[in-house]
């Protein structure tokens, strides 16, 4: 197997371990440092990840587990602990780039501690100045937008303004990211009548959505542009969107959901982030973009295509070509 160049500036991959016979950490890194892909998001804190990430020159976004918000919200102690215990016996060897409080969980039980636990960390990360490296946010989904078309209509829901709009500006405030995951393909199974699949899939060759002047070619571009206008409308407007997680399965949902579809899906999208031609909302700034995910993981649960959102099976093997420039990944060979 060959390596393709993912383009580590701006592209990262999601690496879940909710499968069996995974590869190994060690295995799995050096899988990425093969194909050039620079940057890493873990879910949990992983000690054998972080070992394997030593001096791998890989950017990675670690998150904290849900069941760990509440307690980091309201002890600083636990926050210095957690720090202690996960990002300084590391640091520097593995470069943490963010730390995400939380992943979708805007709204619901554990909203209200999230901004507390983000400031607690942020601060036990002051020792050594740890606070200029390494960012702390959350990863939200968009559906804590209420509003989200045209894009510049965009605004936080009546559920979750009340936690975003604080959240977006404390963001602001230490030069920290928005971290959202964004799914044209649920938008497209939620509502195939209005979304076309083309639109969907960045396969589109005419504009599809005119927003004022701004004119859209792709659901992607729109769903961000979307975030975009809630954090202007948040009073934090200058707050960076990173895309978190973004993918298409490759099986589970009929034709909708296949090899194909998560081939082109996925191959334009990395074509469209590493052109660093941003959005039409904020043209020629990259969008830093995660994709979801390395494996395919077996053992999650929900809707059957939850299982196969992989570019690799755990035997390493790739579900899919995906093509960057002119080279192809395949089985044993670049073409």
């Amino acid at each position: 197997m060959h390596a393709f160049p993912l383009g580590g500036s701006v592209i990262g991959v999601c690496y879940g371990m909710v499968g069996d016979n995974l590869p190994s950490p060690v295995e799995v890194i050096a899988m990425y440092k093969s194909f050039h892909i620079g940057h890493m998001r873990l879910y949990e804190p992983n000690p054998s990840a972080f070992e394997a990430l030593r001096k791998s020159g890989i950017e990675v976004l670690v998150g904290v587990s849900n069941g760990d918000i509440q307690q980091l919200a309201n002890s600083y102690r636990a926050a210095k602990y957690w720090v202690r215990k996960y990002i300084r016996p590391y640091w520097p060897d593995v470069h943490f780039r963010y730390i995400a409080v939380g992943n979708e969980v805007i709204p619901g039980y554990y909203a209200q501690y999230v901004l507390p636990a983000m400031q607690n960390l942020h601060n036990a990360l002051s020792v050594g100045g740890l606070w200029h490296h390494i960012k702390v946010s959350t990863s939200v989904a968009t559906s804590v937008m209420g509003i989200s078309y045209p894009p510049s209509a965009g605004a936080f829901s009546i559920d979750t303004v009340n936690y975003m709009v604080p959240i977006t500006r404390y963001l602001l405030s230490i030069g920290a990211p928005l971290l959202a995951n964004v799914y044209p393909y649920f938008s497209y199974i939620e509502d195939p009548r209005d979304i076309s699949l083309d639109y969907a899939l960045f396969t589109s060759r005419n504009v599809v959505v005119r927003d004022g002047s701004l004119a859209y070619f792709n659901l992607f571009d729109s769903i961000v542009d979307a975030l975009h206008a809630s954090l202007e409308k948040a009073g934090a407007a200058k707050v960076q969107v990173v895309v978190s997680e973004t993918g298409w399965p490759s099986a589970g949902n009929g034709q909708v959901a296949s090899t194909w579809n998560a081939r082109v899906y996925n191959s334009y999208l990395i074509r469209h982030v590493l052109s660093s031609g941003g959005t039409p909302m904020r043209p020629g700034k990259p969008i830093e973009t995660y994709l979801f995910a390395m494996f395919n993981e077996n053992r999650k649960g929900g809707a059957a295509v939850e299982q196969h959102w992989g570019l690799f099976y755990p035997n390493k093997r790739p579900v899919y070509p995906i093509t960057f420039s002119n080279i192809v990944l395949l089985d044993s060979q670049i073409i």
